[in-house]
């Protein structure tokens, strides 16, 4: 009778403990969402589903299974409960909402608001398939995301999304039952993205970049020695845009060099400095580039970590076997530059030739309109541009002024540029003030006055420069 008694006892401790096991494991089952898809599958759903499931073969343990399942229903008629819509009476959410103890991550997107949804979906063997869950801002869509019960390494993600067509008769919709690895499983661990270096561009409207070609290299001098087409990775240009990312275990150099749309390279490129764990933006225009800054002082050419600041410029970057001006006796410098630096600084002083050309012909329209009608809104119009103009104008002298800096140009050079800058700031000037006696402070005359002050701005900004270019 003891012996009995005593395997009684086992037995119900036993089974206690698998009772709290199974208990344990129901914990993460979300019932009411789970009750709520079969609902709507089994009234509504399309048969043509789909449907997937991998298991061990050892184990018979599910490793993965995709079960997608389109639907749809009259507006009035989904679904009911209780003689109420489900719409109407927030069933959807309220299921989501009492199952949320149970959940991980959960998730409400509504109708208006923009944002996208994809769900990557990964296995034990690492295939991975990305599912497009919310497409539009036209869809209202919840997800929630449980430990699986069975293994708690898988992911079991519930989702659904519905739209109600502009007719207002019909509800559309897909449910998303997908069980996978959890993605702290796959994805990569901290010490990953610290050896990350991404690249985040755009270019500007006034060019039509298509791609971009990227060169990576341990050295400045490896990377001079690369052929054209020795690039690591071609990346498109979408919607004005540009990403790049790659791991790195140390800094290098890299250079990106554009391929316009005819399928040409850029006689210019651009050189930077690749930091493992760093992000570079940078926003590329016709002849010169915005960089980034707050890169360039923490950990680029400002830095003094740099691999490339003895040789780095805006737009391009020339071999290091070319004899920098540091090096020259100030009255042969112009001769001792390399074919490649002579061509850059041809090419921006051309740059900056046209721009003055540009803003001179739009003084001689303005001319020939007082000579003429005297539209005040025509005028007004023009000045406009001109502001527009000079601005860009700047940029080139910025861009002109940087490469001469970056490959120490004897500064007494300097002086003589600053002085042609000055100087058609001030034959500018001399124009507005002929224009302003004939039609005076004006209210139509705002435009000028504001591209006046532009100029006085400007004079004031390159005296100081060229005065700190003397001392």
């Amino acid at each position: 009778m003891k012996r009995i008694f005593i395997m009684l006892l086992i037995a119900c401790s036993a089974f206690t403990t698998i009772s709290a096991q199974q208990k344990g494991k129901q914990d993460n089952v979300p019932f009411n969402v789970k009750s709520l898809f079969w609902t709507i599958i089994q009234t509504w759903g399309d048969p043509n589903e789909v449907y997937s499931v991998n298991k061990n073969p050892e184990t018979n343990q599910i490793e993965s299974s995709v079960r997608i399942t389109t639907f749809s229903a009259d507006n009035d008629k989904f679904p009911h409960m209780a003689g109420k819509t489900y719409l109407n009476t927030s069933v959807i959410s309220k299921s989501f909402k009492d199952d949320e103890p149970k959940s991980y991550q959960i998730l409400h997107l509504s109708p208006g608001d923009n944002k996208r949804f994809s769900l990557k979906a990964v296995n034990e063997n690492g295939e991975s398939e990305t599912y497009n869950i919310r497409n539009n801002s036209e869809e209202e869509m919840w997800l929630m995301c449980c430990k699986n019960p069975q293994n708690p390494k898988l992911r079991d993600a519930y989702a659904i999304k519905w739209v109600i067509t502009k007719e207002g008769t019909k509800v559309n919709g897909m449910i998303y039952q997908i069980t996978s690895l959890r993605p702290d499983k796959y994805e990569k661990p901290l010490d990953y993205s610290k050896r990350m270096f991404k690249i985040e561009g755009r270019v500007g409207d006034e060019i039509k970049d298509s791609l971009y070609n990227i060169y990576i290299a341990e050295s400045r001098e490896a990377l001079y020695n690369l052929e054209d087409h020795e690039y690591v990775a071609c990346i498109p240009v979408v919607n004005k845009r540009f990403e790049w990312q790659t791991e790195l275990t140390k800094p290098c150099v890299g250079r990106l060099r554009c391929i316009f749309p005819d399928g040409s390279l850029c006689s210019a490129w651009i050189d930077l400095d690749f930091v493992p764990g760093e992000t570079y933006h940078i926003t590329v225009h016709n002849g010169y580039y915005d960089e980034d800054k707050d890169y360039e002082r923490r950990v680029g050419r400002q830095s003094g970590k740099s691999l490339i600041a003895e040789t780095v410029e805006v737009a391009d970057v020339v071999p290091a076997e070319y004899q920098k001006a540091t090096a020259v006796q100030p009255q042969d410098w112009r001769n001792s530059l390399a074919p490649q630096l002579k061509a850059q600084i041809e090419l921006k002083a051309e740059l900056v030739q046209m721009n003055i050309e540009k803003i001179k012909a739009s003084y001689k329209a303005i001319g020939a309109e007082m000579q003429g009608m005297r539209d005040h809104y025509r005028i007004g119009t023009i000045y406009e541009d001109i502001l527009k103009q000079n601005k860009e104008l700047d940029k080139k002298y910025q861009d002109f002024i940087t490469l001469v800096q970056d490959y120490a140009i004897p500064m007494d050079e300097l002086p003589g540029l600053y002085k042609e800058i000055l100087k058609f700031y001030n034959e500018q000037n001399q124009g507005l003030n002929e224009y302003f006696k004939s039609f005076g402070y004006s209210r139509e005359s705002k435009p000028a006055r504001k591209l006046q002050k532009y100029l006085n701005d400007q004079l004031e900004k390159y005296i100081k420069e060229m005065e700190k270019s003397l001392q």
